[in-house]
């Protein structure tokens, strides 16, 4: 069984390595840095039209987990959901500070920015002004 990190399930392998084959022992005790939460903002800030069934996916967590999450995010000011005929669509706003006094200086939009690409920054900007 070879373990893939996160990214990599969703299809970003970008320049690494390959990974060497992780023993089933050892993967629970792999982290990852950003929390569930932040994971689902990272999928919403690459689609925001995406389904949450797709994001539970790409995070490696269930639906039910999910919209739980984007509840909170909803409730903290961060995103907000957009009915678009049967489907919702998820509008961020990027000037929301981050939660935790030790980054509060910065912003939600400093944190994508640095895990996303220009491109999809300026989509999230454009989509804003919308």
């Amino acid at each position: 069984m070879v373990a893939v990190g996160r990214s990599e399930q969703a299809g970003d392998r970008g320049d690494r390595e390959p990974r060497l084959p992780v023993h089933p022992a050892e993967q629970a005790r792999q982290w990852t840095l950003l929390s569930n939460h932040g994971h689902v903002l990272v999928c919403l800030a690459r689609d925001p039209e995406a389904r949450l069934r797709d994001v539970a996916l790409a995070v490696g967590i269930t639906e039910r987990a999910v919209q739980k999450i984007v509840s909170d995010l909803e409730d903290a000011g961060v995103v907000q959901r957009v009915r678009d005929g049967r489907r919702n669509r998820y509008r961020l706003f990027v000037d929301q500070p981050l939660r935790h006094p030790i980054e509060a200086h910065r912003n939600i939009g400093a944190l994508l920015g640095s895990l996303l690409g220009p491109v999809a920054m300026r989509r999230l900007a454009d989509s804003a002004a919308d």
